[in-house]
């Protein structure tokens, strides 16, 4: 296997320079130039166009990219179950999840994950689904969490449990003192709203559609927190998991108006890579997601 150079490969790519390249691998130059020689021998290729500004990646350079990643993450993986057992519990697992989990779901599930095995390292990345999504595929997590859908393929996606949205709306917004809205009375709407790739902004303009709703105005925010200050301050109505807006609606910051039709509901999911799988922390955090009556 060509550790080192699938290392070194990486590096150059992820630096854009051979020197850059050598500078953080502390090899020489020469030496880089060699390993990405030796690629390139071995796999009947050339990974990079040289130009003398800017390297480029060819076709077969940015799958090479891809697949390095996860060699290097198999074989560190290996690595760390060898280890293991000869060590106690003491690693590391990377989350992704997108910003209404993370925010308000996760902290819960990390509470209790923490109390089992206080001495496993957490590191959690927010982003929205299609960040969540190529931040699993690319191994940079172990694991995604997250709210809207994938077609990735290589990807496993498994439900674990159900959410809630509600439409919320100002507290002196015309709607906000009825008992029951009608579709007719949803029409020509601002709504708030995330930004494009976001799980919830997927859903809201799925409700849209299938409703045939025409809005006044779509404003985006690509934070869940910006989403509900923007319809506190009476700009208007936007469409979030009830885990975002619980505490604000019983603190009567904003309202909850109750839709005749139906009930938005969905399902939180997590997302793995076959390539990380085995990883003694990631099976922990995945029982525990199993088994957790959510």
């Amino acid at each position: 296997m060509y550790y080192d150079e699938l290392r070194t490969f990486i590096t150059v790519v992820e630096e854009g320079s051979f020197t850059r390249a050598a500078e953080k691998r502390l090899i020489s130059q020469p030496s880089v130039s060699v390993h990405i020689q030796n690629l390139e021998k071995e796999f009947q290729t050339t990974l990079f166009v040289r130009s003398p500004k800017k390297l480029h990646l060819t076709s077969t350079g940015e799958l090479l990219y891809e697949r390095a990643k996860q060699i290097i993450q198999i074989y560190e993986t290996t690595k760390e179950e060898i280890i293991g057992y000869h060590q106690s519990f003491t690693k590391e697992l990377k989350i992704g999840a997108s910003f209404t989990i993370g925010e308000y779901v996760l902290p819960a599930l990390l509470e209790e994950l923490n109390h089992l095995y206080p001495d496993l390292r957490l590191e959690v990345i927010i982003g929205n689904t299609v960040e969540i999504v190529e931040y699993v595929k690319l191994l940079h997590v172990d694991i995604g969490l997250i709210e809207g859908q994938s077609n990735e393929k290589g990807l496993d996606l498994i439900p674990f449990m159900k959410d809630e949205l509600k439409i919320a709306a100002p507290n002196n917004h015309p709607l906000s003192g009825k008992k029951e809205v009608t579709i007719e009375e949803m029409q020509n709407q601002t709504w708030i709203t995330r930004e494009k790739g976001s799980g919830t902004r997927a859903y809201l303009e799925h409700v849209l559609r299938s409703h045939g709703l025409k809005t006044r105005n779509v404003i985006s925010i690509s934070s869940t927190q910006g989403v509900k200050e923007a319809v506190i301050r009476g700009m208007g109505l936007s469409l979030l998991s009830y885990f975002a807006i619980a505490r604000e609606a019983e603190s009567h910051l904003l309202t909850i108006i109750p839709f005749r039709e139906e009930s938005f509901l969905r399902r939180f999911s997590y997302l793995t890579s076959p390539y990380a799988r085995g990883k003694k922390p990631l099976e922990v955090f995945i029982d525990l997601l199993r088994n957790k009556d959510l």
